[in-house]
C-alpha cells in the first residue's frame, strides 16, 4: 500500500493531468476578461463615432426647428417640430444639390433681424411679377392655384399691387394669409438668407409625416396682351 501511494507522488516541477484542466480554466477566464475590455472599448468608440456623426449631421445636413405661431395654418401648427434639410439648397463652387422652387416651405433668417428665423412658403420666383387681388395670388398675370389653403384663414387679407421679384430674391407668404407677416409687409427674402427646406414633421405624433409642398409650372408663363386676368376669373 505504501509503495502504491509512493508511486502516486509527483516530483517537483511536474504537472499532473488534473492540474492542466485547472490551468486551462484559469487561462480562459483571463482571456474572457481581456475580451470584455476589448469589446467595451469598441462599444465606447462606436458610440463616440455615432455621436460625432449625429452632430455633424445636425450642423451640416438636417436641423430640427420648432414652429412658433399660426402663420402657416392649416399646414403647420404652433408648437410642432420639423426637420429642415440644410443641404438641399447648399452651393459649392456654383453647384447645388437642389433649387428653390415655388411651393417650398422654407426656413430663413428674417431680413429685418437675422437673429430670428421664419418659416414660410415660396410664392414668387426671381424675375416674376406678383400681385394679390380679391384673395387670389397672380403670378405674371396668371392666377395661382393653391389647393393647400383653406377659406377659414384666407378671407380678409388686402390686395397687393403688382411688384417685380428681384434677382436672387423670393416672395414668400404664410398659408394663413389673414394672420401672417411675410413679403407683403416686409419685402422680399434674399436667396442667401434661405438656409433650408422643411420636409418632415416629427412632433406631434398625430400629425407626423412629410410636408405638403405645392407643385406648379416654373416659371409661370406671362399672359398674352389679349388675355388679362379679370375679376370674373378671380371670383370663381
Amino acid at each position: 500500500m505504501f509503495e502504491s501511494g509512493k508511486n502516486k507522488q509527483i516530483a517537483f516541477g511536474e504537472v499532473h493531468p488534473q492540474d492542466d484542466a485547472d490551468i486551462a480554466v484559469t487561462s480562459l477566464k483571463r482571456e474572457s476578461r481581456h475580451g470584455l475590455l476589448s469589446e467595451g472599448f469598441k462599444l465606447a468608440r462606436d458610440i463616440f463615432l455615432i455621436i460625432v456623426v449625429f452632430i455633424l449631421f445636425g450642423v451640416f445636413f438636417v436641423q430640427p426647428v420648432v414652429v412658433e405661431g399660426t402663420s402657416m395654418l392649416p399646414e403647420l401648427h404652433d408648437g410642432e417640430r420639423l426637420l429642415v434639410n440644410k443641404l438641399v439648397y447648399y452651393k459649392i463652387q456654383g453647384y447645388s444639390w437642389g433649387h428653390i422652387e415655388r411651393g417650398d416651405i422654407v426656413v430663413f433668417w428674417y431680413p429685418n433681424d437675422p437673429d430670428k428665423s421664419f418659416v414660410k412658403r415660396v410664392i414668387g420666383m426671381p424675375g416674376e411679377t406678383v400681385e394679390i387681388r380679391s384673395g387670389k395670388v397672380i403670378i405674371n398675370g396668371n392666377v395661382l392655384n393653391e389647393d393647400y389653403l383653406d377659406s377659414a384663414h384666407n378671407s380678409s387679407f388686402p390686395n397687393l399691387s403688382p411688384r417685380i421679384v428681384e434677382k436672387h430674391h423670393y416672395f414668400v407668404l404664410g398659408d394663413n394669409r389673414d394672420n401672417s407677416l411675410d413679403s407683403r409687409s416686409w419685402g422680399l427674402v434674399p436667396e442667401k438668407y434661405i438656409y433650408g427646406k422643411a420636409f418632415f414633421r416629427y412632433w406631434k405624433p398625430a400629425n407626423m409625416g412629410f410636408l405638403e409642398h405645392g407643385e406648379y409650372p416654373n416659371p409661370i408663363p406671362s399672359p398674352t396682351p389679349a388675355s388679362p386676368v379679370d375679376d370674373d376669373e378671380l371670383s370663381r
